[in-house]
């Protein structure tokens, strides 16, 4: 049975709580045109590059907050899986790529846009789809349902468990269009890139100090250890059965 809340989820939650608490921060204090990206004039004109690093801090509306927060629930099932250290190493990893790649993005399809294609909506969507690409590689599927659409049986939609996680994230990316929609795809691209290790090495198996996080592994970080001990010990068999066969 799945635990409920944030239990051994401890990222997940920090992450959480603090978008919430950086968006209302941002509203009450009336700051939120700092943290949306303009190519013009923010970035072309004024150069204010300062706002690449600052542009996934928050949400600018409720309704992107909403869906944001209630898709990193949902996604807190990768850091049970993989255990706090790896999750905040991921985080890590793929937060700078996810701060530039998705401006890169709209800087090139500016051009095919006649111009139109100008702004990105604050808020980390980026980096929720980079974990949401490892979430639909990482956790199976545990039951599928049909939706009848009509009294015909044959008229049904097949859905599984998973499918609530992919409409919040979907309405996430839709919810300020176009630049919401970039962010996104920047953001699973990033994923997918960590996830088939197109990068360098260090990109996806560094990890930081376990200290960092308390010091604890929980069921996910056991896991991890067994698995990596499990993939050495067959290196070294394999090595032994080279040596006998020469």
């Amino acid at each position: 049975m799945l635990a409920s809340g944030f239990s051994a989820a401890t990222v997940s939650k920090w992450l959480f709580f603090g978008t919430i608490a950086s968006s209302i921060l941002v509203s009450i204090t009336d700051g939120k045109f700092y943290f949306h990206i303009q190519l013009v004039p923010h970035l072309w004109r004024y150069k204010q590059f300062w706002r690449l690093l600052i542009w996934q801090s928050c949400y600018n509306n409720s309704g992107e907050l909403l869906f944001g927060v209630m898709t990193l629930y949902n996604l807190r099932i990768v850091e049970r899986l993989w255990g706090s250290r790896k999750f905040a190493s991921f985080l890590t990893a793929v937060l700078f790529p996810t701060l530039f790649i998705p401006p890169l993005l709209l800087t090139l399809l500016r051009p095919v846009s006649f111009s139109t294609l100008n702004v990105l909506p604050a808020g980390p969507t980026p980096l929720i789809f980079a974990l949401l690409a490892q979430y639909h590689a990482t956790i199976p599927t545990v039951y599928k349902y049909r939706l009848l659409l009509s009294s015909s049986s044959t008229d049904a939609l097949t859905l599984s468990d998973k499918s609530l996680v992919y409409l919040l994230a979907a309405q996430l990316a839709l919810s300020s269009l176009p630049g919401s929609l970039i962010s996104a795809v920047g953001g699973w691209f990033v994923g997918v890139a960590w996830r088939r290790d197109l990068g360098p090495e260090l990109w996806t198996t560094w990890r930081l100090p376990a200290w960092i996080i308390g010091g604890k592994q929980g069921r996910g970080g056991d896991f991890e250890h067994f698995r990596r001990r499990l993939e050495g010990e067959g290196r070294g068999t394999e090595t032994v059965v080279d040596h006998n066969e020469v």
